[in-house]
Parts: C-alpha cells; sequence; structure tokens
C-alpha cells in the first residue's frame, strides 16, 4: 500500500525529505520511516534476472558487514512483482552462493520510482533505474548517485561515500578527492578576512584528525 505518493515524477534533491511509503518486499511489508534513526542506502535497479543488477546484488550481499557495521541498513527496489524478486533472490543463492539479505521492493506501477525520480518524466518503463538515496538517520537525503542501466555501481564507492558523510558530520570537515578513512582531511574555510590575510592555505588546508 503506497502513501500518499505524488503521481508525477519529481526531481529530489540534497536537503529533500525522502517520501515515505509502505510497500511488500522480500521480506514483509517494509515503510521508510521503520528506518528512521539509522543510515539507508535506498537504491533501484531496471530489472531481476539482469546481469549488471546480479552483480551488484552479489556484491552488496558479500559486502553486508560492512554496511552493518557503518548502522546502515539496505533497500532494493525495483518494478518487478514480489514473485520475481523472490524467484531472483533464490537463483542467486543457487548460482553465487550468497543470501540477499536485505528487503526488495515491488513497485510495478512504479509509483514510488516516480515519487523518487528514479524514472524519467517520459519514461515507458524502469530503463532507466539505477538510482541510489544516501539518507540519514533524520530521513533527509544526504547524496545521491545515477548510473545508466548498462553500467554497475561500485560497491566500494557508496561505502566511501557514507563513511564520508557520517565523517564530515562527527567531525564538522570536509573531505577531499578520493579521500579514505584515516587520510587528511580539510578544514572547513575562515570567514574572517584577519584569518584569511595570515593564512596563505586558508581555501585548502589539510589537517589530520584521529
Amino acid at each position: 500500500m503506497m502513501e500518499e505518493l505524488p503521481r508525477q515524477p519529481v526531481s529530489l534533491r540534497i536537503g529533500d525529505s525522502a517520501p515515505d511509503f509502505e510497500a511488500r518486499t522480500t521480506q514483509g511489508s517494509v515503510k521508510l520511516s521503520d528506518y528512521r534513526g539509522r543510515w539507508l542506502i535506498f537504491f533501484s535497479h531496471p530489472a531481476d534476472f539482469t546481469p549488471v543488477c546480479t552483480t551488484e546484488f552479489v556484491a552488496l550481499a558479500r559486502q553486508q558487514d560492512r554496511f552493518a557495521a557503518l548502522d546502515c541498513a539496505l533497500l532494493g527496489l525495483s518494478v518487478d512483482s514480489l514473485y520475481a524478486h523472490l524467484a531472483w533472490v533464490r537463483a542467486i543463492e543457487d548460482r553465487f552462493g550468497v543470501t540477499i539479505p536485505f528487503p526488495v521492493v515491488e513497485d510495478p506501477s512504479m509509483a514510488v520510482g516516480n515519487a523518487f525520480g528514479m524514472i524519467d518524466d517520459h519514461a515507458a518503463d524502469s530503463a532507466a533505474m539505477r538510482t541510489s538515496y544516501f539518507i540519514d538517520p533524520e530521513g533527509i537525503i544526504r547524496a545521491t548517485t545515477c548510473y545508466p542501466h548498462n553500467v554497475g555501481r561500485s560497491v566500494d564507492e557508496m561505502i566511501r561515500m557514507l563513511t564520508a558523510l557520517q565523517f564530515t558530520d562527527e567531525k564538522n570537515v570536509l573531505t577531499p578527492e578520493g579521500w579514505q578513512p584515516g587520510e587528511d582531511v580539510l578544514q572547513i574555510p575562515p570567514l574572517s578576512a584577519d584569518a584569511i590575510s595570515r593564512e596563505e592555505d586558508w581555501f585548502c588546508h589539510e589537517v589530520k584528525i584521529p
């Protein structure tokens, strides 16, 4: 059952509240608001039983412990029916020996995909859907990624993004290009003219934070 989702496709931005919904999944009925209080990566894939999506699901399942260590849940979605999801999950387990530990939402009407802007305004199907939303414990969208149907996501990059979001929240710093945990970070530039005049590298000053 969907709850007051927009009828027309929208363009959600960083800082927006993630639209709530309730839907059937491979692990029972789920509401997005059930995940409040922890991080959530809500991601879509074009279709079940497709090569790229299968590799993503296998990789996500194998890295489940890393997401759990960051107190982050995973929630998948495609337009396929619940029965297709269940069959695909079983096929992945049989073929690759991994259990998909996270729920997969069915969205045959594309109501959720449209509400989250996962589908192009003029799309007749879900072919454009390979979008990820990084949602914080307050239900706010903090980052998004969108890939074409023929290019797989990087699970390592998803974890890096999540780690950087959590670290910058905690330490009130900035992370440079390609930052990895343990590396130097950047100070937020000063606002005072005096500080700017005294520090040659005021606009890009690296610091080490334990």
